[in-house]
């Protein structure tokens, strides 16, 4: 089968079972399953892309983490925040010179993933328990890197040429 339509049916197969996994049985937002996904592809796939995709993933959830605690104790002014934003966004690209994590979007895609989790979610990075943003993007994030081999692995499968039978 052309690659393309493996590619086009493993991930829209596995989009669908991703899509009803988050909605159901394990609930964390899909899109950040997804920005996952993207990420192991852009990380290089394989088993080295989702490790490498986890690691700098889950980086930038911690960066993002520490960043929003700050901002939580800190002055409530708009300022502050910025400073403190820019200064994790600072940190991303320091962290990048770590070979694992030299991918720089990757943890860009965590950092963003774990902002956008506490305002899908309503919660705050000083919430507890099972529900803290940080658990749920990390957990969204590795969900989303399985995906991304998963479907890496179904859409090989599915483009593997057959032997030729005389």
């Amino acid at each position: 089968m052309p690659p393309l339509v493996a590619a086009m049916i493993s991930l829209g197969v596995l989009g669908a079972i991703d899509t009803y996994i988050t909605a159901t049985v394990f609930p964390v937002p899909v899109w950040v399953t997804f920005i996952a996904w993207a990420s192991f592809f852009a990380c290089g796939g394989g088993q080295r892309g989702l490790i490498k995709s986890i690691v700098s993933n889950g980086t930038g959830i911690i960066i993002a983490t520490i960043t929003l605690l700050i901002i939580q104790f800190g002055p409530a002014y708009p300022i502050f925040a910025s400073v403190l934003v820019g200064l994790g966004t600072s940190a991303m690209v320091l962290a990048s010179s770590i070979p694992i994590l030299s991918f720089t979007p990757a943890i860009v895609f965590g950092f963003a993933s774990f902002v956008g989790t506490t305002a899908a979610t309503n919660t705050t990075v000083v919430a507890s328990g099972i529900n803290h943003p940080t658990l749920v993007a990390m957990a969204a994030m590795l969900l989303g890197g399985v995906f991304g081999l998963l479907s890496e692995m179904g859409t090989n499968l599915l483009a593997a040429k057959k032997p030729v039978t005389a």
